[in-house]
């Protein structure tokens, strides 16, 4: 049974009763996952975004978009357009795959593990995630990794506020800091 059989099963039912909620529809879920992958040193060597699309691709099963500069920052030397990084848009089936995986593969295999951080919703009840090292994912294949690099995972929901994301995230078991 997966994730979202779960969620439809038992969340959902217990997230009505604790939030009291009279209209189902009105009961927080999960609308997308966003993995992405900030590369500065795109500037100087262009075959980087290669190799860490094809490490994004392992991780998500899913082909990532290349994201381009808004502005120019002469201090960075970097132009608007320039290509500076990778994300990749989880829906559905991949996304209850990838945080089922994350949740109980990637973030118990962190260093120094104690849970992640509360602080990270922001008003309106999405959870941004910092990962310093992609190779806790375990598709990467440490030989092939030339660079270690962070992975930044923002988890989009439906709650409208933090206290409402929290309690969504940690009843899909989101191993929060006590």
């Amino acid at each position: 049974m997966g994730l979202k059989a779960d969620y439809n099963k038992i969340v959902k039912p217990a997230l009505q009763q604790e939030l009291q909620l009279t209209n189902s529809l009105a009961t927080p879920k999960l609308i997308k996952i966003v993995v992405n992958v900030g590369l500065g040193e795109a500037l100087t060597d262009h075959r980087v975004l290669e190799r860490v699309g094809e490490q994004l691709m392992v991780i998500t099963g899913q082909k990532p978009l290349i994201t381009r500069a808004k502005t120019s920052i002469a201090a960075f030397k970097l132009r608007a357009g320039d290509k500076i990084g990778l994300k990749v848009t989880l829906r559905g089936r991949r996304m209850y795959d990838f945080f089922e995986k994350l949740v109980k593969l990637v973030l118990p295999r962190v260093r120094d593990f104690r849970g992640v951080s509360r602080s990270g919703f922001d008003g309106q009840g999405n959870y941004n995630l910092g990962i310093a090292e992609q190779i806790v994912f375990p598709e990467i294949e440490y030989a092939k990794v030339d660079k270690v690099r962070g992975i930044q995972i923002t988890i989009v929901t439906t709650a409208t506020t933090p206290e409402a994301g929290l309690k969504l995230l940690e009843k899909m078991g989101m191993p929060f800091t006590k």
